[in-house]
């Protein structure tokens, strides 16, 4: 579709429930069939006017004549030998994102399906641990556009394991609370009975540290969980390789987190991948327990995925273990992640969106 063609029809999944009644009411159709619509739109996921069956032909051919529904397309799957899947998302406008279908490992979690899905197309603060993080920002994702990863990513599920989705993870490439408007009125979407009717307490938000963003979540008592992407417990280390920390100080999360917590009693959970020789040894254990300290926390330890555009490596199993254990006897909660999909570029962190057509 040439852009000056989409430009000629809105997206219909713009609109509020009460704007598209509106919109059906000033062109002489009945009120109640803007909830049908939204229902074809929201809850049975429609790709086009044409599968609206219970509306007239008329009415379809009206809806068509001025608007446009924009689903993504998959361009391209892989599947790990861990089963993970990767898909390269095509936007109507040509930008690629990527998003991952992470099925359970463990026999205990074997109903556990979860989708990461991406809230930008590619990213602006640069995190030198990240691939998405040397790619340039070219916008931000619609709620629509969220939303399609999670169907799509639900369908992989019921397909290649005979399971539906049962968690989200906003993990995948971009900075989620850089694009705060259409995250939220995705999880709104995701949640509401009129939508996926998925609980929000199975979706989680990561954020590299957006203080004043976290707060504006609390202020409007977000239901989902939060993730903060830490890494470093020490401003001079996590400015190395987080940025945005350089205006986002540990102070100012730590800050944002407790006001986060006050107002929505949803304890945070702290992401900390260690990279070998950098922040793995007993004192960043120490600086880490410190932290947790001021905000009621638990910790994520994540397994690095080396990237060909950083040297970093992963820290060895003996340090891990360490660091692991002095949190623990210090009555932290500790969960270390092992990565999925590294072997097709999926793991976390790995994330480009790459046309590899190109």
């Amino acid at each position: 579709m040439t852009e000056a063609a989409v430009q000629q029809k809105k997206d219909i999944r713009k609109l509020t429930a009460d704007q598209l009644k509106d919109w059906m009411v000033q062109h002489s159709e009945q009120g109640f069939r803007a909830k049908q619509v939204y229902e074809w739109l929201w809850k049975k996921s429609a790709r086009s006017f044409d599968q609206m069956t219970n509306l007239s032909l008329k009415t379809r051919q009206l809806l068509d004549a001025h608007f446009d529904i924009r689903p993504l397309a998959v361009d391209q799957q892989q599947k790990s030998s861990d089963g993970t899947i990767k898909s390269s998302f095509r936007l109507y406008d040509g930008n690629l994102v990527e998003g991952v279908l992470i099925p359970a490992l463990r026999e205990a979690d074997q109903d556990r399906m979860t989708a990461c899905v991406s809230s930008q197309v590619g990213c602006s603060l640069t995190c030198k641990f990240c691939a998405t993080g040397y790619m340039e920002r070219k916008r931000n994702l619609d709620a629509s556009e969220i939303y399609d990863q999670v169907v799509e990513v639900d369908r992989q599920a019921r397909e290649n394991f005979g399971a539906p989705l049962t968690n989200i993870v906003y993990m995948g490439m971009g900075e989620p609370l850089l694009n705060y408007r259409n995250v939220l009125d995705s999880v709104e979407r995701i949640t509401s009975p009129d939508g996926l009717n998925m609980s929000p307490k199975r979706i989680t938000v990561s954020t590299a540290g957006i203080a004043k963003m976290i707060k504006q979540l609390g202020d409007d008592g977000v239901k989902f969980n939060l993730a903060l992407s830490l890494h470093a417990a020490n401003d001079q280390k996590r400015n190395q390789i987080m940025p945005i920390n350089e205006s986002n100080t540990l102070k100012a999360l730590a800050e944002a987190l407790q006001y986060f917590y006050r107002k929505t009693g949803t304890r945070v959970t702290l992401e900390y991948i260690l990279f070998y020789n950098f922040n793995d040894t007993l004192q960043d254990a120490k600086e880490l327990w410190e932290f947790t300290k001021r905000v009621p926390a638990k910790v994520n330890i994540i397994e690095y995925n080396p990237i060909a555009e950083a040297t970093f490596k992963n820290t060895d199993p003996q340090t891990l273990d360490k660091f692991a254990a002095f949190l623990e006897s210090k009555g932290v909660i500790v969960n270390v992640r092992r990565s999925r999909g590294k072997d097709i570029d999926a793991a976390c962190g790995q994330l480009a969106g790459k046309d590899k057509a190109a």
